[in-house]
């Protein structure tokens, strides 16, 4: 096998980890052994797969609230995630964030976070410790088109701009915020044009397409790294499962679902595979025994998992008085 199949097989390992992970989070909410809110990545694989080829593990990830896919190509164990959500102490939250928070500072995962556009901040916030600290580092910060229209989002474009840090700004554009499309939310829907006015390199890219993800990514981390300054990279993507769990998804209709199915990233690259070099009959099977080995494994472990005594509740729990 040379290093491109070899590579090519990792890349869908890490799409079919995901999306497997998630099927199976479905049924572990619906059985509620998962509760609260439950955002899917199902669809948008590419993208996170994509852009942490191009990171070591010296760079920092700020993720949104969809980020169980951003963890898990990030290197966030299977178990680790699997026990957040269950809400036990083996979490990598310690149980405390569920599905929204996840946190892992020893692979420098900050978030995991409930606010729209609320990671802007901290990305620029560690940037800046990285350039003034003269560490040869990148943060790469993903938030959603919706994320666009909230303040943070110019302020902490304008920051990196003017200061020159060394962020990759990643938008996942899949067109609803939430319920709202971008068309009846955003005036210039060309987002990454919008980026631009911040006088930063920013361009679009096909989010589902996981090649064309990494190829995207790893010109700007290389950029980014050589002082170039801040990037923005606009990956457009399509979730297939509703905004939540407890969404009607009343604004789209199942034709535009289908249709945008019909791209899945992970029949694309299957695909790619059998036309480069063809596809061994059994790869496919081997790599899905092997995610699914795993993610039995990671039920198992939450569901043996210490449930937080509840002398501990009170925990990092700090008031001020007036």
């Amino acid at each position: 096998m040379t290093h491109d199949e070899a590579h090519d097989l990792h890349l869908l390992h890490e799409m079919l980890r995901i999306r497997r992970f998630e099927e199976r989070c479905v049924e572990l909410y619906s059985a509620t052994k998962i509760r609260g809110f439950l955002h899917l990545y199902i669809g948008e694989e590419a993208v996170a797969v994509g852009v942490m080829q191009a990171l070591g593990p010296e760079d920092a990830v700020v993720a949104t609230y969809r980020e169980h896919g951003h963890a898990l190509a990030r290197g966030v164990p299977a178990r680790s995630i699997m026990a957040e959500m269950f809400g036990k102490v083996e979490g990598c939250s310690h149980g405390r964030g569920g599905s929204m928070h996840l946190f892992d500072a020893s692979r420098r995962f900050y978030g995991g976070n409930a606010i729209v556009g609320g990671g802007l901040p901290v990305a620029v916030g560690l940037a800046l410790a990285d350039a003034m600290q003269q560490r040869p580092r990148a943060t790469a910060c993903f938030f959603g088109e919706g994320a666009v229209a909230e303040g943070e989002f110019h302020e902490s474009m304008n920051l990196a701009a003017l200061w020159n840090l060394p962020v990759l700004f990643c938008c996942e554009n899949n067109l609803y915020a939430m319920g709202t499309a971008l068309t009846r939310s955003e005036s210039e829907t060309d987002i990454a044009l919008k980026a631009a006015s911040f006088e930063m390199p920013a361009w679009s890219v096909d989010g589902m397409d996981v090649g064309a993800v990494e190829r995207a990514a790893g010109r700007a981390v290389d950029a980014i790294r050589s002082g170039g300054g801040p990037h923005f990279l606009e990956l457009r993507t399509y979730r297939f499962r509703a905004h939540s769990m407890y969404d009607p998804e009343l604004y789209r209709t199942k034709d535009e679902v289908e249709l945008w199915k019909e791209r899945d990233p992970i029949e694309a690259l299957i695909g790619e595979i059998r036309d480069r070099q063809g596809f061994e009959p059994n790869a496919r099977d081997d790599l899905e025994a092997l995610v699914v080995a795993e993610i039995d494994d990671a039920v198992a472990f939450a569901e043996s998992g210490t449930e937080e005594p509840v002398a501990d509740l009170t925990r990092f729990v700090t008031s001020r008085s007036t």
